[in-house]
C-alpha cells in the first residue's frame, strides 16, 4: 500500500490524503457573505477546485461551532429534466446523505421522507424551513453543480430558494451558495426552448455576488510541490517549478496532473531532482493522452458560440459579432480561454497545444509522411525538405480536407500544423503563439538533437481579400524572429480568396532577405 500524501487529480482533495494549498485562500470574501447572511454564486470551470473548497469551508465553519454548514451536489438531479418530482427528490436525497457524512446528529436536517406529501413544487422549501427552525445553529448551504439540473426542475429549485429567502435565518438557511460551471445570469443554457422561461427577473435574484475561484498564482504552485519534497525529499528544481507554472497558469488540475506524471512515471526514484525536461516531457503525455478533463473541453469545441471565439484567436482576427460579448463569457466559463483588460488568449499553453490538435486530429493520423524522412545525418530535422513534402502533401490532398476541416477559417492552418504535429512528435515539440487582432499565428519547432536544441520559425498567414499580407507578414515574422534570436524563418501565405488561382498555379517558394533576416516565403 502506498503511503503518504500523492497529487489528486481524480474528485475532491483531502488534506490527510492529497497535497494542498489551503482552499479557502481561493475564495475571499466568502466568510463575509456567509457572516451577513446573504445568498450568492460561486461558478468556475471544471476541476478548478470548487467542490474541494466549499466542501473544506464547510466542514471547517461546522467546526468553528457557529453554524451548521452542508456542501451537497445536485447531479444525480440531471437525468430529471422537466420532471419537478424527480429532479426536486433528487436534491433533497443529496442533501440527507450528506447530512449524514458531514454533520453531527443534533444538527441534521429532519428525514426526507417526512415531507414527502408536500407538493414538490414547494417540497424543498418545507424541508429547508423544518431543518432551519430545528437546527440549534444557523443552517449554511452550499448547493453544488446546481447548473446539472435543468429546465423545470432547474426553475422549481431555483423558485422554492428564492421564496424561503425572506424566511431567513430563524426558518430557512441564513446563507447559501450555489456552485456550478456559469453564472446565474447563464442557466437558461439549461432550459428546452419551450421550457417555462427563467424570464426577465431570475428565479434567483436573491444572490448578491458572483464570485469565482480562480487559479493558482506561482506562489502556490511552488507550495505545492515544497509539500513534495519535504515529505519524500524528491524536490522539483526552481526551473522546473518555474515551467509547471509557466505550462499551466496555476490550473489546480494540470498542475497536479503534471506533477504526478513526472512523480511516479516519469522519475519514480525519490534521489533524483525534477527538472525543466522532465516537466515538458510530462507536459506532452498529459496532451496525447487527453484524460476525461481535456476531452471534456475538447468536446465543447464544436459548439457554435465557442467556435465564434476560439476560431478568431487561431487565426489571429480580431473578436467580432453582436453575439461576441456573451460567446467569450461563455467560453472564459469554460477555462478554454482568459481575458486580461481588451486582450483575449488561450488559458494557458497546455490548451494552446490541446485545441488545434484536436481540431485537426484526424487528419493528423492520416498523414503517411514519417519522421525518419525528414531527419539528416546528423539528426537535425530537414526543414526544407519537410516544407517540400508538405507541399506535396498539399497540393494531393488540400482541397479534400479542407472540406471536412470544422473550424473553416483556419482550416489550412490546421492541416499544416498536423502535418508538423506528424513529423515532430518523433522527437521534438512545437510552441505555438496566437496573436488577436494581428492576423498571423507564429510557431516554433523545437528539435534536439546532439549539437543542442534546433530552433525553427514559421509564420502563418491567410489572403482573403486583395491586399497581400506579405510585406506585413515580413515585418511580423522578423520581429518574431529577433524575439527567438534567430537569424532565419518561414512565412506561409495561404491563399483564401474565392478567385485564388488554382492550387497547383500558386504553390511556390521564394527567398528574401528583410530586415537582415533569411526568410522563406510559402505561397499556398
Amino acid at each position: 500500500m502506498v503511503k503518504g500524501r500523492f497529487f489528486n487529480t481524480a474528485g475532491p482533495c483531502r488534506a490527510h490524503e492529497h497535497y494542498m494549498v489551503p482552499p479557502e485562500r481561493r475564495l475571499p470574501g466568502v466568510r463575509e457573505l456567509i457572516g451577513q447572511g446573504l445568498y450568492f454564486v460561486v461558478h468556475a470551470p471544471r476541476q478548478v477546485g470548487k467542490t474541494t473548497c466549499l466542501r473544506t469551508l464547510a466542514e471547517v465553519l461546522t467546526a468553528e461551532g457557529e453554524v451548521a454548514a452542508l456542501h451537497a451536489s445536485c447531479e444525480t438531479g440531471q437525468v430529471a429534466r422537466d420532471d419537478v418530482e424527480k429532479g426536486v427528490s433528487a436534491v433533497l436525497y443529496a442533501i440527507g446523505r450528506e447530512a449524514q457524512y458531514q454533520l453531527p446528529e443534533e444538527l441534521r436536517p429532519p428525514p426526507v421522507d417526512e415531507v414527502s406529501g408536500v407538493p414538490p413544487q414547494s417540497r424543498l422549501a418545507e424541508f429547508l424551513s423544518r431543518w432551519s427552525e430545528r437546527c440549534p445553529r444557523p443552517v449554511v448551504l452550499f448547493l453544488d453543480e446546481i447548473d446539472a439540473l435543468m429546465d423545470d426542475s432547474l426553475v422549481s429549485v431555483l423558485r422554492q430558494l428564492r421564496e424561503g429567502y425572506v424566511r431567513r435565518p430563524a426558518s430557512f438557511p441564513s446563507s447559501l451558495a450555489l456552485i456550478g460551471l456559469r453564472d446565474v445570469r447563464d442557466y437558461k443554457g439549461r432550459l428546452r426552448p419551450d421550457a417555462v422561461s427563467l424570464g426577465t427577473a431570475s428565479p434567483f435574484n436573491i444572490k448578491v455576488e458572483s464570485i469565482t475561484i480562480r487559479d493558482f498564482v506561482a506562489e502556490e504552485v511552488v507550495e505545492l510541490l515544497e509539500q513534495h519534497a519535504q515529505e519524500t525529499g524528491q524536490a522539483f528544481s526552481a526551473e522546473a517549478q518555474a515551467q509547471v507554472f509557466e505550462q499551466t497558469q496555476g490550473q489546480p488540475w494540470m498542475v497536479n496532473a503534471l506533477a504526478r506524471q513526472c512523480i511516479e512515471v516519469l522519475v519514480p526514484q525519490r534521489d533524483r531532482t525534477i527538472e525543466v525536461a522532465d516537466v515538458e516531457r510530462a507536459r506532452e503525455i498529459l496532451i496525447q493522452r487527453r484524460d476525461t478533463h481535456l476531452d471534456s473541453l475538447i468536446d465543447k469545441l464544436r459548439e457554435p458560440r465557442v467556435r465564434r471565439v476560439i476560431e478568431p484567436i487561431l487565426a489571429g482576427e480580431l473578436l467580432l459579432g453582436d453575439r461576441i460579448n456573451d460567446d467569450m463569457a461563455y467560453t472564459e466559463d469554460l477555462g478554454l480561454i482568459k481575458r486580461q483588460g481588451r486582450h483575449v488568449r488561450i488559458a494557458n499553453p497546455i490548451y494552446h497545444e490541446v485545441i488545434p490538435r484536436a481540431l485537426a486530429s484526424i487528419t493528423q493520423h492520416t498523414i503517411p509522411h514519417e519522421t525518419e524522412w525528414y531527419v539528416d545525418a546528423e539528426g537535425k530535422l530537414d526543414m526544407r525538405g519537410l516544407l517540400e513534402g508538405f507541399v506535396e502533401f498539399w497540393k494531393e490532398h488540400g482541397e479534400a480536407l479542407l472540406a471536412h476541416q470544422p473550424y473553416p477559417e483556419v482550416a489550412p492552418h490546421l492541416v499544416l500544423m498536423a502535418f508538423l504535429q506528424r513529423v515532430v512528435n518523433g522527437g521534438g515539440f512545437i510552441d505555438r503563439e496566437y496573436a488577436v487582432g494581428s492576423g498571423r499565428l507564429d510557431l516554433c519547432v523545437r528539435w534536439p538533437w546532439s549539437g543542442g536544441v534546433q530552433l525553427e520559425a514559421l509564420e502563418l498567414k491567410a489572403r482573403r481579400k486583395e491586399r497581400n499580407p506579405l510585406s506585413k507578414g515580413l515585418d511580423q515574422l522578423a520581429a518574431y524572429l529577433d524575439r527567438l534570436g534567430l537569424e532565419r524563418g518561414v512565412l506561409v501565405i495561404f491563399d483564401q480568396r474565392p478567385d485564388a488561382p488554382e492550387l497547383t498555379e500558386r504553390v511556390a517558394f521564394e527567398e528574401e532577405e528583410h530586415e537582415g533576416k533569411a526568410i522563406t516565403i510559402l505561397w499556398l
